[in-house]
């Protein structure tokens, strides 16, 4: 049975430091902050979480890195239009606004603008739909590892039990064996000694005469 370290890293400790690194890119914090927060929520250092993550799990979430840091850019620039355009020139800049906008005879720079508001705000519900069955895949991810980790305790913990009950049979049957082998010298020893003991007393035998003679 291969031996698990305490501090291993585990499945769903390496899917909450994604989600939780992926949510602060998208929303334009740093790493930083998101490796102390899952750091807080698993029980690990900051530093332990950022070696984690360059080191193992980025590699497996490039394409969602690349996502992220562009919701990120489309915030940020959002952020910064006046508040009149912004709705127009998020349209603008996820390529919502189709050519036949501009080559339209009597479409008013008004009319451009709530097609485009129409458009950004249809695919920013699906963007957001998007989101939400991402995130239900990885809730139900979430729970089949904390199943499985529930399963895996319960299995190492019958196990151990198992394994203390064969080493206290096997003291009891080592100090019987050791008691056996204790008596079994003993007995042979006290046997010889008895031999010993008959051989070196002296024998005699009486002749015709009434005498006592010795039996060598």
């Amino acid at each position: 049975m291969t031996a698990v370290r305490q501090d291993a890293w585990s499945a769903e400790d390496d899917l909450i430091l994604a989600e939780v690194t992926l949510r602060h890119i998208r929303e334009g914090s740093t790493q930083l902050a998101a490796f102390e927060e899952v750091g807080e929520k698993i029980g690990r250092t900051s530093a332990a979480c950022g070696f984690r993550w360059n080191s193992c799990v980025r590699k497996s979430y490039e394409g969602a890195i690349g996502i992220a840091k562009g919701q990120r850019q489309k915030r940020s620039y959002l952020k910064k239009q006046p508040s009149v355009r912004g709705a127009q020139v998020a349209g603008l800049i996820l390529g919502d606004v189709d050519e036949e906008f501009g080559r339209g005879e009597g479409l008013s720079e008004n009319t451009l603008s709530i097609d485009a508001v129409i458009r950004f705000l249809r695919q920013w519900k699906g963007t957001i739909q998007e989101a939400g069955r991402q995130l239900k895949m990885l809730e139900r991810d979430l729970r089949e590892k904390e199943d499985e980790l529930t399963e895996l305790r319960s299995e190492n913990e019958r196990l151990s039990k198992e394994v203390n009950l064969a080493q206290s049979d096997y003291r009891v049957v080592n100090d019987d064996y050791k008691a056996l082998i204790q008596i079994m010298d003993r007995a042979r020893r006290l046997a010889f000694l008895n031999e010993e003991e008959e051989e070196m007393k002296t024998r005699f035998k009486m002749d015709g005469n009434g005498n006592l003679e010795r039996i060598e």
